[in-house]
C-alpha cells in the first residue's frame, strides 16, 4: 500500500484560512476531488489528511470526511494540548463519526512565540495524554523549536512522535551540521519516526541537488523503516506540483532497495498511524 502520509484540506466556503490571504496559489478551496487525480497519476492508495487551524470544528470535519473517502485512512487533528480536560476531548473525538480514523494529534508550535513551548508543563501534560490514549503526536516546529522538540522526544519514551518536514531544516550553509547533531539524537529515539516532507518548499530549485545532504542524513541516522513519505499538497504548490513533490523525493531515495522503499512510500506510515493494507 502506497501512502501519502500528509496533505492538508480546507474549504473556504467553510472556514477562512487567514494565514493564505498573502498567498494567492493557495487562498482558494482544496478538496478530496481536487487531490484524488493527483493521488491516482501518482498510485497513491490512501492518505493521511492533517489539521491546518487550531479551530475544534475542523477535526470532526475531517473524521466525517475519513468516513466516506475511501482514500482518506486517517486523520491528525487538533485539540489543545493545554485543556486540562484533554482526555475527555479526545475521548469525545474518538466518538464522533469517523472517528476511529483519528490517528494523531497535531498542534502548530511553529505558530509559538516562545521557542521552549513544548517543555511547557501544561503541553508535556497534553502530549502524555496523547500518548495514553495511544495516539501519535505530530511535530511542528521552527529550526529554533527543534531543540525542545528533540527534548521532548527523549523525556517523553512513552509518547509516539512523528516529526513533520524533517523539523524544518535551514537549507543553508551553515544549517546542515546542527540539525544533523539533532537528527543524530533523534535517530536514537526509537518512538519518533521523521516524514519526507514539505523540503520543497524549503529549498531552491532544482530540488534534489538542494536536499541531497539532507535525505541522506535522515537515512543514515533514522533509516528507511522510520522515514515516511508526505507530499505536504496543496502547501508544496509554492514550488512544485504533486507529482514533481514525489519526484523530488523518489529521486532522493533512488538508491534504496525495493523494500526500503516500500518502507518510505507505505510501510513507515502504515505502522505509525495504525493502518491496515
Amino acid at each position: 500500500m502506497r501512502i501519502d502520509a500528509h496533505h492538508h484540506l480546507w474549504d473556504l466556503d467553510v472556514r477562512d484560512q487567514p494565514w493564505t490571504h498573502p498567498i494567492p496559489v493557495l487562498h482558494r478551496s482544496f478538496t478530496m476531488d481536487d487531490l484524488r487525480p493527483l493521488l491516482h497519476r501518482a498510485a497513491i492508495d490512501a492518505t493521511v489528511v492533517v489539521q491546518t487551524v487550531p479551530v475544534a470544528e475542523e477535526t470532526p470535519e475531517l473524521l466525517s470526511l475519513a468516513a466516506r473517502d475511501p482514500h482518506v485512512s486517517a486523520v491528525v487533528g487538533w485539540t489543545d494540548l493545554t485543556d486540562p480536560a484533554i482526555t475527555d476531548r479526545l475521548a469525545e473525538l474518538r466518538e464522533h463519526p469517523g472517528g476511529a480514523a483519528l490517528a494523531g494529534i497535531r498542534h502548530g508550535v511553529q505558530d509559538e512565540p516562545d521557542p521552549r513551548w513544548l517543555d511547557r508543563k501544561d503541553a508535556r501534560r497534553g502530549l502524555a495524554a496523547v500518548g495514553a490514549a495511544g495516539l501519535v503526536y505530530d511535530l511542528l516546529v521552527r529550526p529554533d523549536q527543534l531543540s525542545a522538540a528533540v527534548r521532548t522526544v527523549t523525556q517523553l519514551p512513552e509518547v509516539r512522535f512523528v516529526l513533520d518536514h524533517a523539523g524544518n531544516p535551514e537549507v543553508e550553509p551553515g544549517g546542515l551540521e546542527p540539525w544533523t547533531a539533532l537528527m543524530t539524537r533523534l535517530g536514537h529515539c526509537d518512538n519518533v519516526a521523521v516524514k519526507l516532507s514539505g523540503l520543497v518548499t524549503r529549498a531552491p530549485a532544482p530540488h534534489a541537488p538542494a536536499l541531497r545532504r539532507h535525505a541522506d542524513v535522515l537515512l543514515e541516522k533514522l533509516g528507511p523503516d522510520r522515514l515516511m513519505f508526505g507530499s505536504d499538497w496543496p502547501v508544496c504548490l509554492l514550488a512544485a506540483g504533486y507529482g514533481d513533490t514525489l519526484a523530488v523525493a523518489q529521486t532522493l531515495t533512488a538508491a534504496l532497495s525495493p523494500d526500503e522503499s516500500a518502507e518510505v512510500y507505505g510501510g513507515t506510515a502504515a505502522r505509525w498511524y495504525g493502518l491496515v493494507a
